[in-house]
């Protein structure tokens, strides 16, 4: 029994050994016709089998066919396999006969070419009658479009029947479903043919007829939740609606009713096949996501076909920028691309118009715009203009050429109009890890005023000009700056890894040229190098125009040819500057280091004139020059300035025969400037007195000041008035309160001391107050028709005035004065003759005489005292009399008009016996009438006798 089963089971095994391997040993290339005949037959197109064939008998019959090709030349549409299954009935094979059940087309390519080369591809084809064929791991290949992972089922039951094919496919990653049923022609020619697909959750259908005449006409309906995995588009619902027409040349999408993410919208899609294969698309939505489509578009890659796009929209958004009315055509062909008749209303009412084109990865536009708002448009563009004058940036207009290719940006031309200054240039953008921008323009005028950002420091433009490097050149024909204007302005300038350079610099400045160039770091502390500044003119007009205050703008001074050269560098708390300048005959040196974090400078200055005299008169006008002098002037001053203050360490003062040096230092941090240091004076001359001027004088100048100043002379001269030497003193000043006091001074052998106190304020007021004693005249004292010539003098005066004008303080002076004269000479009348006349007896000589002693002669003085009260600008004597050696006497009685300059004074002299003789001074006070009084005595002689 067990060998029976034994034997049994091998023969079972060899029996399924020869089933199964017995096939594949045979020549199956006799049935190769047939074969190919049976899957003509089936497929309904031409079968070309060439690979080889084989027999499968297990699991069940099926014939297997490599290198399979289906249909004819110059189709449209081909379709190759790898290999062709075909599923066999056993009895049927063992009769020697082929019959098949199932055909399966393993490794397919099928492939539509694109676009089609005629009408008959929309056209229902003849040879479909009884198909059934099944297809296994396909590609489809439409075109440049390839789906992978093809699968599919393709049958129909007969001729009445309709051909169905359903299946799936890959497309861009995603499985996709798809269904197709193609009914037989009518009566009429016509067959309907329906198509679906689905996939991602969304769903396309399209329902319609083939014509007789070839074409496809029907409707076509497509939503989803998501248009991004289906097409290069934003993520977001869809739904679409319109009419599809397929031709021969052309294939169109026409009413397209479109919902985009809830946003309504109407289009258009055009496949023209002829003469040149193009896509024409027309969007018109009311508003649209210009940044998400362009992504999605950028990041799907070449198209095969050229496409044209005619879009608009009423509202949109582009990097963050709301767009109103947008309008505009695009044409993209392989990586070309053009633009036409592009437009838009930017915020601002901006409206904007580009068109240009593509080549390759430069892409070039052409640009107008309008802004009649500017400042809305640059503040939606993020440009920053909060910090720059509101009346500034109004409005704009004009064109430009854009360039976009290899990472960078340029501005090849520029022209336009902006708050009515013309501009033109061009400018370069390049990014990168460290940007770069390139600008050069021309304008006819620009103002900085306003436009320039206000308080901002160094920290501040440092942090707003890191990151990126530039380089700029500009020229305008007018420039404005804080109240200033400059001609012909040239700026080339390079910022570079943190580093401004200003490689030339040129402008007129009224008659001045300038040239400047340097470079500095912009660094916490700033590094400086290669600092030149030029200056030249003709006129210092424009130049001195720049400093601050009003002289000396108006001066001769201003109008001499200026050459100023300014040089330096170095790190910011050391830069030191030299500098040399000429202006006229004026020659000026500096060195100077500044310290700019701490905000202090401090170095040496010189400068020198061949003629102090003439200097003055350019500076200050022809009137009161002379005092100084002839000779040069020379100014020798080293010292610091901060924000503390200035301070001099050393000040030398030449001019003509004026002498000065001294040390002090100017303190700015109380609440108000305080001067305060030594000077000491080796020849000081003053203006000689203009008691009469109606000038002010500059009691102004003492408000908001303070000062301390202890100051020393050697020599102090002014015309007509005595030397004053080894003087000493204190100037000191606060709340427009000056008062210059002199503790000792030496005059004439004699000592003086007094004091000056000037009061500015609503009533300016003037106090003097002087004593002197033990000094020794030399020569007339007043100069009056009898004046004192020679003696020793003593006296004080206590006076005061108000005003602002010598005149005004002359007018209204009062206090009081007196002097005493001892061993002198009094010129002019001779007491002692007086009294000797008066005793002659003849009478006749007698009046000759007293006439002669009062008009001539000289009277030597033991003593002579006077008083003098003054009022209003009057003095009326008071106690004033004299004793001459030998005892004669004389009274002095009268007043004198300070204002007008005139006296109205008698000298009385006592004869001896009798009415006292009189002697009177009447009119200006260099050239009194004197008038001799002897009537009284005269008649007393002739009573007498």
């Amino acid at each position: 029994m067990l060998r029976t089963l034994l034997a049994l089971a091998a023969a079972a095994l060899m029996l399924l050994g020869i089933v199964w391997g017995a096939p594949r040993l045979l020549d199956w290339e006799r049935w190769r016709p047939e074969i190919a005949a049976i899957a003509t037959q089936r497929l309904g197109r031409p079968v070309t089998i060439e690979g080889p064939i084989r027999l499968v008998l297990l699991p069940q019959p099926t014939i297997e066919a490599a290198g399979i090709s289906i249909g004819g030349p110059g189709e449209d549409l081909a379709l190759t396999a790898n290999v062709l299954r075909m599923r066999v009935a056993l009895p049927a094979l063992l009769a020697n006969r082929i019959q098949p059940r199932e055909i399966v087309l393993a490794g397919a390519e099928l492939t539509l070419a694109w676009p089609p080369s005629s009408v008959s591809a929309f056209r229902a084809p003849a040879w479909l009658t009884v198909i059934e064929a099944r297809i296994e791991d396909g590609r489809l290949r439409i075109g440049d479009l390839v789906l992978d992972g093809f699968a599919g089922q393709l049958s129909s039951g007969g001729a009445a029947d309709a051909l169905r094919f359903e299946g799936r496919f890959a497309w861009r990653g995603l499985p996709v479903r798809f269904g197709a049923t193609l009914g037989r022609a009518g009566w009429d020619a016509v067959a309907p043919l329906e198509v679906s697909l689905s996939a991602a959750g969304a769903g396309l259908r399209a329902v319609g007829v083939l014509q007789p005449e070839g074409g496809f006409e029907g409707r076509v309906e497509a939503s989803g939740p998501d248009l991004s995995a289906l097409v290069p588009a934003p993520a977001g619902p869809f739904r679409a609606t319109g009419r599809f027409v397929a031709g021969g040349d052309l294939m169109a999408l026409e009413d397209l009713a479109l919902d985009l993410q809830g946003a309504p919208a109407r289009g258009a899609v055009a496949l023209r096949l002829a003469p040149q294969p193009r896509l024409d698309l027309a969007l018109a939505a009311a508003r649209l996501d210009l940044d998400a489509w362009g992504a999605a578009l950028l990041a799907s890659g070449p198209r095969g076909l050229p496409l044209s796009v005619d879009l608009s929209a009423e509202a949109a958004t582009f990097r963050g920028i709301a767009l109103r009315r947008l309008r505009g055509a695009a044409f993209m062909e392989g990586e070309r691309l053009s633009l036409s008749d592009v437009s838009a209303l930017l915020p601002g009412d901006a409206e904007v118009e580009i068109a240009g084109a593509s080549a390759a990865t430069r892409l070039e536009l052409s640009v107008r715009f309008t802004a009649p708002d500017l400042r809305s448009t640059l503040d939606a563009l993020r440009a920053p203009v909060g910090a720059t004058d509101p009346a500034r940036l109004r409005e704009a207009s004009g064109r430009f050429r854009l360039v976009l290719e290899d990472g960078q940006v340029s501005i090849p031309e520029l022209t336009a109009v902006v708050d009515g200054t013309r501009l033109s240039g061009a400018g370069l953008f390049r990014g990168g890890a460290r940007p770069a921008i390139g600008l050069g323009l021309t304008l006819d005028r620009l103002s900085l005023d306003g436009l320039l950002p206000e308080g901002w420091d160094l920290g501040t433009w440092r942090q707003a000009l890191a990151g990126f490097d530039a380089n700029l050149r500009l020229e305008a024909g007018r420039l404005d700056w804080w109240g200033r204007r400059l001609d012909r302005v040239a700026l080339d300038l390079a910022l570079e890894q943190g580093r401004l350079t200003l490689r030339r610099g040129t402008g007129r400045l009224g008659e001045a040229d300038a040239t400047a160039s340097g470079s500095f770091t912009l660094a916490p502390t700033p590094r400086f190098a290669d600092l030149s500044l030029e200056v030249s003119a003709s006129s210092a007009v424009g130049v001195l125009a720049l400093v601050p205050g009003t002289w000396p703008d108006g001066t001769p001074l201003a109008q001499l040819p200026l050459r100023l050269t300014i040089t330096g560098g170095g790190p910011g708390e050391g830069l030191v500057l030299r500098a040399a300048g000429e202006l006229g005959e004026v020659r000026a040196e500096t060195q100077v280091t500044l310290d700019l974090p701490a905000l202090k400078a401090s170095g040496a200055v010189t400068l020198r004139h061949p003629g102090a005299p003439r200097l003055l008169t350019e500076a200050f006008g022809p009137e009161g020059t002379r005092w100084l002098g002839e000779g040069s002037i020379s100014v020798v001053a080293q010292g610091s300035i901060g924000a503390t203050g200035i301070t001099a360490e050393r000040l030398d003062v030449v001019a003509g025969e004026l002498r000065v040096s001294g040390q002090g230092g100017l303190a700015l941090s109380g609440p108000r400037p305080k001067l305060t240091g030594r000077v000491t004076v080796e020849r000081l001359p003053l203006p000689g007195p203009a008691p009469r001027s109606r000038v002010p004088l500059p009691l102004r100048a003492l408000a908001g000041w303070d000062a301390d100043v202890a100051w020393r002379a050697q020599r102090i001269e002014a015309p007509g008035l005595p030397v004053v030497e080894q003087a000493q003193g204190q100037f000191s000043l606060g709340d427009s309160v000056a008062v210059i006091e002199m503790r000792e001074g030496r005059v004439a052998g004699g000592s003086l001391s007094g004091s000056l106190r000037l009061e500015a304020g609503l009533a300016p007021r003037v106090l003097l107050e002087g004593r002197l004693s033990g000094a020794a005249i030399s020569g007339p004292l007043f100069d009056l028709p009898v004046d004192i010539s020679a003696g020793r003098l003593e006296g004080e005066l206590h006076l005061e005035g108000r005003g602002s004008a010598p005149a005004a303080l002359l007018s209204t002076l009062s206090g009081t004065a007196r002097m005493g004269v001892s061993s002198g000479v009094l010129t002019g009348f001779d007491v002692p003759a007086v009294a000797a006349a008066a005793r002659l007896p003849d009478q006749e000589e007698a009046a000759v005489g007293l006439r002669r002693g009062l008009l001539t002669g000289a009277t030597t003085l033991e003593r002579l005292d006077a008083g003098l009260t003054i009022t209003a600008g009057r003095g009326a004597l008071t106690d004033a009399g004299l004793v001459a050696e030998g005892g004669a006497v004389a009274r002095f009685t009268g007043d004198v008009d300070l204002a007008r300059g005139t006296v109205d004074m008698q000298v009385s002299v006592p004869p001896g016996e009798g009415p006292p003789v009189v002697l009177r001074l009447t009119g200006p006070g260099g050239s009194a009438t004197r008038i001799p009084e002897i009537s009284a005595w005269t008649r007393w002689r002739v009573e007498q006798n």
